[in-house]
């Protein structure tokens, strides 16, 4: 993903997308979740400016965090 995406929405088809840099806490779904840490993120957001579709991927430490707590609530 690049700071002015030069690609068009895969929702609407916009050529009006913009990066910015995110804040997610990332709870699980359930009352059992309620246990389990929160999982913060901070990834880089492609926001579509037109529908607000928006796109972002979980760095690797982070997504191995969830992946652990979801195999041990298995």
């Amino acid at each position: 993903m690049s700071a002015q995406s030069s690609s068009h929405c895969r929702s609407c088809e916009s050529p009006n997308q913009k990066m910015f840099n995110g804040e997610i806490a990332i709870h699980f779904p359930g009352l059992k979740g309620l246990d389990k840490p929160i999982v913060w993120v901070f990834p880089k957001l492609l926001v579509c400016l037109n529908c607000g579709l928006t796109e972002f991927a979980i760095p690797e430490p982070e997504l191995q965090q969830l992946a652990k707590s979801d195999r041990a609530a298995a």
